[in-house]
């Protein structure tokens, strides 16, 4: 959520680079509403005189005289006149929270000008693309001839976009979350965490999901609940409405979850395979930073996800978000695209995000920093470190070979037991 203080200073500079994300018209209305909502502030002040005035010259005007039952006349105006103000304030406060709650994050400067996917820049690129002597096939042919992966199985159980793993590609997928946990952990300094699943719906709010992308979400309406579609909502969340002590920052924390999405916004795309399913896994990365600390901390978090792709030898390229790409909540954005042979192209592994103060001030996570009185907000950072099924994806279409079987990146080798093939 943004400063509505900070709105109300700068309006003009909000609406330039909230235009970046072609959210810039939703400023006007906010503006107009909190113009009123001082004016309500002003009036219902004024009224209040009015009333101690008028309850003066009640307690020295003769009950039985014209002059008191005009006083009552008048307070009963007043009154009336307070509720009608009470009420509509009231109102205007809510339509300014619900405005604030629709309106992005502003995009940071350093954001590439542009309006989609195409105007997206290129960082850097790790790797090189594999060679084969024989025509690449899709994950789903690989996989499924080798009997490890059914969608029709999990059709009858569950519908379309589900699937079952069998066999070693279930093991894979479960030594792909072992190994990133234990590299991150051990070897990039985050704890651990296993969070709840199911989440209260104001912990959608906290993060940004909600209002906006309610559409996309599971919910389990006889509870109140909803299914994560990452594990960024609850981990997040773990300090909602928290002031968290001096000196206790950084806190990074890691998690796997599985993630459920409705995917409402995107029928007809990826009908096959595993690249877009209601239910998946995800290891993600965490952190709370102090606000100064913020973008040495995103270059950070994005190159612990990157180590992940390497030492798994799977050629990616850095990309950072034009501002018209940027996520609803992100100020700025590197996605992680992982080469698939099948589709001789660069398809999304992983996303790191700088929130800056957006999604702390949602959710009321604030921090005590040294010499400073008051509770300051911190900011908020995520990556995906890794989607666990797009890097299955990634592992079956690059380590494919000839003979129909799939080679174990040297990494994975000791997490399925020494296996080296599927």
């Amino acid at each position: 959520m943004l400063d509505i203080r900070d709105i109300r200073k700068n309006s003009q500079t909000y609406a330039q680079r909230l235009s970046r994300k072609g959210a810039g018209a939703a400023l006007d209305e906010l503006v107009a509403q909190d113009a009123r909502r001082r004016e309500l502030i002003v009036r219902a002040d004024s009224l209040r005189h009015s009333k101690g005035e008028t309850e003066k010259g009640m307690r020295t005007a003769d009950k039985s005289g014209p002059e008191f039952a005009q006083f009552r006349e008048e307070m009963r105006a007043i009154a009336q006149e307070i509720k009608a103000v009470a009420e509509e304030q009231r109102s205007v406060e809510e339509s300014i929270e619900s405005i604030l709650l629709n309106i992005p994050n502003v995009p940071d400067d350093a954001v590439p000008l542009g309006q989609a996917e195409d105007d997206n820049v290129v960082v850097h690129s790790w790797g090189t693309r594999p060679t084969f002597d024989f025509e690449p096939r899709p994950h789903w042919d690989v996989a499924g001839d080798l009997g490890l992966l059914d969608f029709e199985a999990a059709a009858k159980v569950s519908g379309a976009r589900f699937a079952v793993y069998k066999g070693s590609l279930a093991r894979l997928e479960r030594a792909l979350i072992a190994f990133m946990l234990d590299t991150h952990t051990e070897t990039h300094g985050y704890t651990e965490v296993l969070p709840p699943f199911l989440v209260h719906p104001r912990a959608m709010q906290g993060t940004g999901q909600f209002p906006k992308f309610s559409d996309d979400s599971f919910w389990i309406e006889k509870d109140n609940l909803v299914l994560i579609p990452t594990a960024e909502v609850p981990v997040t969340n773990l300090h909602r409405e928290e002031i968290l002590p001096e000196g206790s920052l950084p806190i990074k924390y890691t998690a796997y979850t599985p993630c459920f999405r409705r995917e409402a916004g995107a029928y007809g795309r990826d009908t096959r395979g595993l690249i877009r399913q209601h239910q998946f896994q995800k290891v993600e990365l965490v952190q709370f930073v102090e606000p100064d600390k913020s973008e040495q901390a995103l270059q950070e978090l994005t190159g612990q996800a990157e180590a992940i792709l390497q030492a798994l030898d799977l050629h990616y390229r850095r990309v950072d978000l034009c501002g018209g790409d940027l996520g609803f909540s992100a100020a700025r954005t590197f996605d992680l695209e992982v080469w698939l042979p099948s589709q001789q192209t660069y398809r999304e592994i992983s996303s790191c995000s700088n929130f800056r103060d957006f999604q702390a001030r949602r959710a009321g996570i604030r921090y005590r920093a040294a010499g400073v009185s008051k509770p300051q907000l911190l900011h908020t950072l995520n990556g995906s470190g890794l989607a666990v099924g797009r890097t299955v994806v990634a592992i079956l279409e690059n380590y494919q070979q000839a003979d129909g079987s799939v080679r174990v990146p040297e990494a994975l080798q000791s997490y399925m037991g020494g296996r080296t093939h599927l």
